[in-house]
């Protein structure tokens, strides 16, 4: 810690982390067999690979996910509940009989939301899209429109969805990168419902015909890597893709692939390019939102310090075995002078890493404090004119 006096201004370093240093390379090149590939640090943002990350694809089944989203909206506005029972209609029905991965739901018979969230997720089932999509907007159209706002909503540039499965269509396009896109604000956004996505298996007892137990398509989910997601697909022009995510102690890893010669292929690459970012970089933890980072002194308050924290979340993603120096420095006009009130804006948190300003952001007051009487005020000016004690 040093002081400007002129200034009264203050600079409190924080953090200072030191990592190993190794003269060789950073890390490991890595080429994997897919024909457009991301990789990303999920609490850092930091994309760690990509290979034509922005090129348009057919995402097949990938467009699942974002199906899966608008039910989820649906069931957090109230606009639906997982026991609302879904009426198949013939389309639907004629999906689970058309050749493509099914649910196998039976015409007229009444499914419930979770069920069909579970056939979507699970089991990849197009007929239980093709249900729940009506089910819950009257045609497959209008649940379409609501997939391709929410892809707005959320950032997506270069996606447009056509219909709810991802079968075969022209119209029904997007990029790894906007998959990536969906896949985080998926797992961000609804982590009780995200749960699905590693259920190994599905039986769906059907109305008139012996229950029905299927795996889930997702290969990593049985190697026990710590993948809990997310999404398979495949097409004849696309071959095979996966969106799949990696969960180790704190980190975690999503990968987003499409262009897999085969399926073999697919496990197998897909596993060694979350490896690969697993063994080649590190998570670094510099601040949590409204976890308190510091005690501040306060000027004529009823209370000599108070705490302050983060506005935002903050993680950094470094090359493992390599030297580098992260520091995090809070800075304020100090001392601060009451009255304060939680969430005032106190001053700024700069984050370093080998000298290079990477990201600043706001510090907070995490709690209020009120001005002292003036009897106690007059006694604390007296004692900084002789003494200089705030």
């Amino acid at each position: 810690m040093f002081i400007m006096n002129k200034m009264k201004f203050i600079k409190l370093f924080l953090i200072f982390l030191s990592f190993l240093l190794n003269q060789q390379k950073t890390f490991s090149e890595i080429e994997i067999n897919a024909n457009y590939v991301i990789l990303q640090d999920h609490f850092s943002g930091k994309i760690l690979y990509e290979k034509d990350a922005d090129t348009k694809i057919y995402p097949a089944s990938m467009t699942k996910i974002m199906t899966a989203l608008v039910a989820f909206d649906l069931l957090k506005t109230g606009e639906t509940s997982l026991d609302e029972k879904i009426t198949v209609s013939e389309k639907a029905w004629r999906m689970s009989r058309s050749g493509y991965s099914s649910m196998f739901i039976m015409l007229n018979d009444q499914v419930s939301v979770e069920d069909l969230l579970k056939g979507i997720i699970i089991v990849s089932g197009n007929d239980a899209c093709v249900a729940l999509a009506e089910g819950l907007s009257g045609t497959e159209k209008d649940f379409v429109i609501l997939m391709n706002e929410k892809a707005n909503e959320i950032g997506l540039k270069n996606t447009n969805f056509s219909n709810s499965s991802g079968i075969n269509d022209s119209d029904n396009y997007s990029t790894v990168r906007d998959i990536l896109i969906m896949s985080k604000y998926m797992i961000d956004t609804y982590p009780e419902y995200y749960s699905y996505f590693k259920e190994t298996t599905f039986t769906w007892d059907r109305t008139g015909g012996d229950p029905i137990t299927q795996g889930n398509r997702n290969p990593l989910l049985y190697k026990n890597l710590g993948v809990d997601g997310i999404k398979t697909g495949f097409l004849t022009v696309e071959k095979y893709s996966l969106a799949s995510s990696i969960k180790n102690g704190k980190r975690r890893l999503t990968a987003v692939s499409s262009g897999f010669p085969n399926k073999n292929l697919r496990s197998r690459e897909s596993a060694k390019l979350l490896n690969w970012g697993l063994r080649n970089f590190d998570t670094v933890e510099v601040a949590i939102k409204e976890k308190p980072i510091a005690k501040i002194d306060v000027w004529l308050g009823k209370k000599k310090k108070i705490e302050v924290v983060p506005s935002e979340d903050i993680y950094l993603t470094v090359p493992k075995r390599k030297k580098k120096t992260i520091k995090a420095i809070l800075e304020y006009d100090g001392p601060l002078e009451s009255p304060i009130v939680k969430g005032d804006k106190i001053g700024s948190l700069s984050i370093y890493i080998a000298g290079d300003l990477i990201k600043e952001i706001d510090v907070l007051s995490n709690e209020s404090v009120k001005r002292s009487n003036i009897f106690s005020r007059i006694y604390k000016s007296f004692n900084f004119l002789v003494w200089g004690d705030v």
